[in-house]
């Protein structure tokens, strides 16, 4: 007796990641409303606080969203870039990398944050304001320490991901007639990026805490709100309890949704 196979799952395809991305905000939102609700039911020193560790975790997300989009974006450009058989295309990368990887981030945020001008930053603050986005001066600072920092690794996870795809799909592509461009677009590229998912998943993981060290410019990320808690009542346990539970609860929140991602990308590469 023959036994009925199984109809194959599809592809990845555009409508599902965008289902996959509303289910993600949907699930954020809700999250956001129970830690609220959860936050406010605490005795003192956390109850009549509860909006300002809530509004600490929004800001942690949005710099984590941010920051990973443009990461991701980064590492792709750089991690071609490192693979490169030219070399003056290769050592600007390098030398990113070099820099990134061997500075620690603090210096990096608070370089961006002192160093850069205001003026670097307005035209990017201009188009938030349009988009009803009304973020803080230390906002866009803090994206882009995050952003070259989280995009520095990312570019090295995805320069193993491009090698680790075999010589012999690139040289059929071209044998074809595809350029060295359309080649690293459409065979190389895709593939590489299935690969790497798991990670990129980690890196991104690794952001949302990193995330913090925002708090040294002034940002209220989560973690500063719980140190103005911290500095108003002196009850450290009880607040540094609650900022870890509620950095959890993101960090679940996030690894659950990127683990069906990278479900979802290994069945459709069977």
């Amino acid at each position: 007796m023959t036994v009925p196979k199984t109809a194959p799952r599809q592809p990845l395809g555009g409508l599902t990641l965008l289902g996959w991305l509303a289910g993600a905000a949907l699930t954020f939102f809700l999250l956001f409303f129970l830690i609220t609700a959860v936050l406010r039911q605490m005795p003192e020193p956390i109850g009549s606080r509860a909006g300002l560790f809530v509004e600490g975790a929004r800001m942690t997300l949005l710099l984590t969203v941010f920051s990973g989009l443009l990461g991701l974006l980064i590492g792709v450009v750089v991690g071609i870039m490192r693979t490169s058989t030219l070399w003056l295309v290769r050592a600007p990368a390098s030398l990113f990398i070099w820099l990134i990887r061997g500075t620690p981030l603090l210096v990096q945020i608070l370089f961006a944050y002192n160093a850069i001008p205001p003026t670097f930053y307005a035209p990017v603050q201009g188009l938030l304001r349009d988009l009803h986005l009304n973020v803080p001066d230390e906002f866009l600072p803090a994206v882009l320490a995050l952003s070259l920092n989280v995009g520095a690794y990312n570019a090295e996870v995805i320069r193993a991901g491009i090698l680790a795809i075999p010589r012999g799909q690139t040289e059929a592509a071209r044998s074809l007639g595809l350029s060295g461009a359309q080649t690293m677009r459409t065979v190389v590229l895709p593939q590489a990026l299935r690969i790497v998912v798991p990670p990129l998943v980690n890196n991104l993981v690794a952001l949302l805490k990193d995330s913090s060290l925002a708090s040294s410019i002034a940002l209220l990320e989560l973690t500063l709100a719980g140190s103005r808690v911290t500095s108003e009542t002196f009850q450290p346990v009880p607040v540094l309890t609650t900022v870890a539970a509620v950095y959890l609860a993101l960090t679940t929140v996030m690894t659950f949704f990127t683990d069906q991602l990278e479900k979802r990308i290994k069945i459709a590469t069977r």
